[in-house]
């Protein structure tokens, strides 16, 4: 059975929420939702979220589902505020506890956090199934850019997070903790494995060159014309994915994003003030 999916791009992030499904008044999924953040003040707002639910409101369509394709350095996941509004249950790779013990390692988040997973509703193992309503769902393990990253392949399209991104903006980086650009390279073959007509959506585009934003490629366009994989072998590869990474600056948001997305979501739980802070690891980033 194919999925319909609409896709929402945010530009401060550039990320790319996708809502996939069988028709209006079935059931959904929702892949990598945005939790908006204004780092100057603090303030988390939720205009990404405002246009998703407006979006399952008008198609009537029941959220199941809320996908984590990994635990992003780039934008706080919306997943807990948008569970609340619409239900459905938070699920990620079942290495994302790999992603927890480091970071929980790095920002020493208290007792109240444990670095198994239970933040999520769901841990997925590799190869599990899952259904979105009528549509058949299956979970594949594809690290290299964080231990925890996956795609998810609903019918004929395959949700793939960072692994890949539009042919123009090559692949993901491999400088984050567990990151391992040879891991990488055997994720991606893994992806391109499937049918050349599958359709590949990817969780960010940063615009290059400044065209307008684009997340939907195919197996085979990614195979002929991916910058930073097409023509290479594996060793190639490797070291050119190396060479990028060691001229590459922290993502700007890693610090918050890390301390809510290994939370699955969840804000820090507010101190006796009654007021939730985010920490700032001084020299260690």
């Amino acid at each position: 059975m194919n999925s319909l999916v609409e896709s929402f791009h945010d530009r401060v992030t550039g990320t790319v929420t996708h809502v996939v499904h069988a028709g209006q008044g079935t059931a959904c999924a929702v892949i990598d939702p945005v939790l908006d953040y204004e780092p100057r003040a603090g303030r988390i707002g939720t205009a990404a979220l405002d246009r998703l639910g407006a979006f399952l409101a008008a198609q009537a369509l029941r959220l199941e589902w809320i996908l984590e394709t990994h635990v992003h350095a780039d934008h706080l996941s919306g997943a807990q505020h948008l569970k609340q509004r619409c239900g459905g249950r938070v699920a990620i790779g079942a290495e994302v506890v790999t992603v927890q013990r480091h970071f929980a390692a790095l920002f020493n988040p208290g007792p109240d956090f444990t670095a198994d997973g239970r933040q999520f509703d769901h841990l997925f193992a590799e190869g599990e199934c899952f259904a979105i309503g009528d549509l058949p769902g299956e979970v594949m393990f594809t690290p290299g850019h964080t231990p925890d990253s996956v795609t998810y392949v609903v019918g004929d399209a395959a949700f793939v997070g960072d692994t890949l991104f539009m042919p123009d903006g090559g692949v993901a980086r491999c400088d984050f903790p567990g990151g391992d650009a040879a891991v990488l390279h055997r994720s991606i073959e893994l992806i391109l494995a499937l049918p050349e007509e599958t359709r590949l959506f990817v969780c960010h585009d940063y615009m290059p060159g400044g065209r307008e934003p684009r997340w939907q490629s195919t197996v085979s366009e990614e195979r002929a014309y991916n910058i930073h994989y097409a023509g290479l072998d594996g060793a190639g590869f490797i070291a050119k994915r190396r060479a990028r990474d060691a001229t590459l600056e922290p993502p700007a948001l890693i610090i918050p994003a890390v301390q809510v997305n290994m939370r699955a979501g969840h804000l820090p739980p507010p101190e006796a003030n009654g007021v939730s802070y985010l920490k700032v690891p001084i020299d260690r980033m």
